[in-house]
């Protein structure tokens, strides 16, 4: 245990001195202040209003861990290469504040993502010229019970269509400050006619009947969500809504232009450049003066108000500490335990931010190294606790072997073919040690190979699973008529809709969920193929295979592990941080990779679900035979063709015949996307053939 006062000899004393005049000093200024008819009685009137640490981020500004407990290991968080890294060898990466940023567009404090870049250089600080804006206010219905952790999670339901930025409209209106504000005032954004005379004002138990049933309570309303049926995700999301905001950014803030494929490791003093890094615990301190002393005083989360408040974190995680000025007089931070030491802030409202890594367990301390400040009252503790053994991420296997579709239907009569999709929501594997929050068609991705003949009728059963949070449906590219089948296909959680079209015209064609956001929707994993063969069918071959390209848009950047949650943002700015066949990466390379052997033929079915980017289908070390370009198959095939373009809700067909044993590698020809996880492969098997390719096959080489 670390102990607690120093000792009283002359060294001490000479720093206690004129921390002891220090402390009269600011007692003073309290007292005129109290005196003041401008100013609040209050011992603490004179300090800023609380705000959120806000290293200016793209990154998450989370809540504060509970001082009674270390804070909880984030799934999404750091990397175990980076969690081995050494701390920063004297100092932590600091940013520093000087002046009070200008009004900047805010945001949500949960919802934003956890990867940010740390500023490694120090910056000046000086005397602001205002207090910083006070954060928004909430209303009458700001403390409603509820959880804020589980209602960031019941906001993902919300988010494809509202966002927390203030004035951003999607598809509805921003909800920034929603709780107490009156409905249909949203500038911006055109309201149906039901809702701009309900008249309604959106406090909590508002908010709750409404969520529960929003065509019960405003009828006519536009918005297409069925509510929410449990009290408790209206509560917890409710709360999320009523919590304050924090500011988006600020000066230093430091974003890369494209998704970040380095490895986090913990920020280094004096680099030159800035680091990635993800903070596990983050908290906010302004000092001041409580009960005659001079104090650190929590701001925001279980450590608002608490003077020298118990920090904690766990062994190996980053915290980030911003230290704000509350009173004038010159400050620092320092965890001499953890090498962590932040430059002084001079004058009130001035701030800096410190990054530093927990490097071992124990019972220490923080204070301020100002001569004598300490000793007046400026001494907390930081509590590390031993770092808990992750536990096993069990890993759902949700990619579809590409062997996983229906044998050819040759020639026949057309019929009526009867097709179930059952929607589903599930947490499935994206990568090693890392799972996504997958929606899918029959539990897959892609969705079941549908295979049809021309003139046949399609009888279409969809069933939303009652587990679902989102309403879903399906538009075929291969139907005639409004969606594509969507229009008559929007089912909700636990429902079940059908109809029927016919298939005109042969073709390989895509199918999506084609519920708003769109886009969301098939990022998450909903889209498939169907195959309307002519009326011969087509030649046959000796293996038929299944792939699809997709892009998944994840808060944390490529390769970190945990479950990863998804990010509007993001797929809006068209910047994925994932590229799949078949759902995730090695999908159809380290799990199901495709088999044939010398001497066959081959077709491939591939399509690209998309949303947003084009392939550049290519089978390295193969030329195709044979391409049905644009999936069309009343048109002669092309021959000879090394690369086909295929759009996102694109499809084609391609067959080439095996000459040489070996592996080849499927891709798109964009080659960066390779190292976002787009890869496949084809393993041949079979005698050697030098006539056609006569070399020495180097483990490793090639692409």
């Amino acid at each position: 245990m670390h102990r607690w006062g120093p000792r009283l000899d002359w060294e001490h004393l000479q720093n206690w001195v004129p921390g002891f005049l220090g402390v009269a000093a600011a007692v003073l200024l309290v007292v005129v202040a109290a005196n003041s008819p401008t100013q609040s009685n209050s011992k603490l009137a004179d300090l800023p209003p609380s705000q959120s640490a806000a290293l200016p981020t793209n990154g998450q500004t989370g809540t504060n861990p509970t001082p009674s407990q270390p804070a909880a290991p984030q799934t999404s968080a750091i990397r175990e290469d980076a969690a081995k890294a050494p701390a920063a060898p004297t100092t932590a990466a600091v940013v520093t504040t000087g002046e009070a940023a200008k009004p900047v567009p805010m945001h949500h404090p949960m919802v934003e993502a956890q990867a940010v870049a740390a500023p490694a250089a120090v910056q000046g600080s000086s005397k602001p010229d205002k207090e910083p804006p006070k954060a928004a206010a909430a209303t009458d219905a700001a403390n409603p019970p509820g959880d804020v952790i589980a209602g960031r999670q019941v906001f993902k339901k919300c988010q494809a269509c509202h966002s927390l930025e203030p004035g951003k409209v999607i598809l509805g209106p921003s909800l920034a400050g929603i709780v107490g504000r009156k409905s249909g005032a949203e500038p911006g954004f055109s309201y149906s006619p039901a809702l701009k005379q309900a008249a309604l004002t959106w406090d909590a138990a508002t908010l709750d009947a409404y969520l529960m049933d929003p065509q019960k309570i405003v009828p006519g309303n536009r918005m297409p969500f069925p509510g929410l049926k449990t009290d408790h995700d209206r509560k917890d999301v409710i709360v999320f809504l009523a919590a304050p905001v924090a500011p988006a950014g600020a000066p230093t803030a430091a974003k890369a232009d494209a998704p970040s494929t380095s490895t986090a490791a913990a920020p280094q003093a004096g680099s030159g450049s800035a680091a990635a890094y993800l903070t596990d615990a983050k908290y906010t301190l302004r000092t001041g003066i409580a009960e005659g002393k001079m104090v650190f005083l929590g701001v925001g989360g279980s450590i608002d108000g608490k003077a020298n408040p118990v920090l904690t974190a766990a062994e190996g995680q980053i915290v980030q500490l911003t230290l704000i000025n509350g009173e004038g007089t010159e400050h620092d931070i320092v965890f001499p335990d953890q090498a962590a030491k932040s430059p002084r802030v001079n004058g009130k409202g001035a701030s800096t931010t410190i990054v530093f890594r927990a490097t071992k367990s124990g019972d220490f301390i923080y204070f301020c190294s100002v001569p004598g400040h300490q000793l007046a009252g400026m001494q907390g503790q930081f509590l590390v606790t031993p770092m808990v053994a992750p536990q096993t991420l069990v890993e759902a296997d949700i990619s579809r072997e590409p062997t996983d579709l229906p044998p050819p239907i040759g020639k026949r009569d057309p019929q009526t073919v009867r097709l179930d999709l059952f929607t589903v929501e599930q947490e499935g594997r994206l990568a090693e040690a890392t799972t996504f929050g997958y929606w899918t068609f029959n539990g897959k991705v892609p969705g079941p190979f549908v295979r049809v003949r021309v003139g046949d009728t399609v009888d279409v059963h969809l069933k939303n699973s009652a587990d679902s949070n989102m309403i879903h449906s399906v538009d075929f590219h291969a139907a005639t008529g409004p969606g594509g089948g969507a229009a008559a296909l929007q089912v909700d959680p636990g429902g079940e809709k059908s109809m029927t079209f016919k298939a005109l015209i042969p073709g390989l064609y895509v199918y999506h969920c084609a519920t708003p956001m769109v886009a969301e929707h098939i990022a998450n994993g909903m889209y498939g193929m169907i195959l309307v063969e002519p009326e011969a069918g087509l030649p046959p071959v000796d293996h038929e295979f299944y792939v699809m390209q997709g892009e998944i848009y994840t808060e944390a950047a490529f390769g970190q592990h945990g479950s990863q949650e998804f990010s509007v943002e993001k797929l809006l700015n068209e910047r994925p941080e994932y590229f799949v066949f078949n759902g995730s990466v090695g999908a159809i390379s380290k799990l199901h990779p495709l088999h044939a052997k010398v001497g066959e033929t081959v077709r491939l079915f591939f399509g690209v679900g998309g949303p947003n980017f084009t392939s550049s289908f290519h089978v390295i070390g193969e030329i195709f035979d044979k391409v049905y370009n644009l999936g069309g198959l009343t048109n002669p095939p092309l021959e000879g063709i090394q690369t086909v373009t295929v759009a996102p809700g694109g499809a084609v067909i391609t067959e080439f015949k095996l000459h040489v044993p070996g592996n080849y590698t499927i891709v798109d020809h964009a080659l960066a996307r390779m190292e976002r996880g787009l890869a496949g492969l084809l393993i041949v098997e079979g005698a050697p053939n030098p006539d056609i390719y006569n070399g020495t096959v180097m483990p490793g080489m090639g692409h």
